[in-house]
């Protein structure tokens, strides 16, 4: 069972949509083979007789006891999504009775993941997200490939990112044409320079938006330095 698509917001989309790990149902796996064995070495030593009825509603029980938790551990396999979308990281679980975490991916801090050997073998392990507000750090266990998942986060907040700077600029932009006069290009400079200095900006986006503001400025250049594409001017005659 998929995460609905109907519960995404405005141009918001599915980056990653996973079930955990079958790792989570290994130990009930464990208990109907247990259970099992346990039934079939009753019924040989206890033989016929009452001794024997016993020994067999007793394996039956036993039996359908971890059928029962096989069962119910799919049923929670089944309806378990860890989602990443555009915008949000997503965990929903439950059928009947659901929860549910939702975290901003423009407040996410850290991810961090643990894995120990037994779930090294099966690819899973417990992704750990810390968020600004009042839910701290998540843990989210069996998680399918958790190093995996963990860059997934990382390039979707990167993306997230890029995205809101450039509704940002798109805002500020239509917001200097209906208010007055553009700013100059020495300005947008500037911001770019903090932008880049708050890490908000690559080295390559800080260089493509500078190089786009001196081309859009028709070759002008702060004083002292010459535009693109030409020779820097040399000192005056005396």
């Amino acid at each position: 069972m998929g995460y609905d698509p109907k519960l995404l917001y405005g141009d918001e989309y599915i980056v990653l949509d996973t079930h955990p790990s079958w790792i989570m149902m290994v130990r009930s796996v464990i208990y109907v083979l247990g259970a099992t064995v346990i039934g079939v070495l009753l019924l040989q030593l206890t033989g016929d007789g009452v001794l024997g009825t016993v020994a067999q509603l007793l394996a039956a029980l036993m039996i359908l006891a971890a059928l029962l938790h096989l069962a119910q551990r799919f049923v929670k396999w089944y309806s378990t999504n860890f989602v990443i979308t555009s915008e949000r990281c997503i965990y929903r679980e439950g059928i009947v009775s659901k929860r549910g975490i939702e975290i901003p991916l423009d407040r996410i801090n850290t991810i961090f993941f643990h894995q120990r050997l037994f779930e090294r073998v099966f690819g899973a392990g417990t992704l750990h997200i810390e968020s600004a507000g009042e839910l701290g750090i998540q843990k989210f266990k069996d998680v399918r490939d958790p190093m995996a998942v963990q860059n997934m986060l990382y390039q979707a907040m990167e993306d997230n990112q890029t995205r809101n700077f450039q509704r940002m600029g798109v805002s500020a932009a239509d917001a200097v044409h209906e208010s007055g006069p553009a700013p100059s290009v020495a300005d947008e400079l500037t911001k770019l320079a903090a932008l880049h200095e708050a890490g908000h900006l690559t080295d390559v986006e800080f260089a493509q938006q500078k190089a786009a503001l001196l081309g859009s400025s028709g070759g002008a250049a702060p004083p002292g330095q010459a535009p693109p594409g030409q020779a820097p001017p040399g000192p005056a005659p005396v």
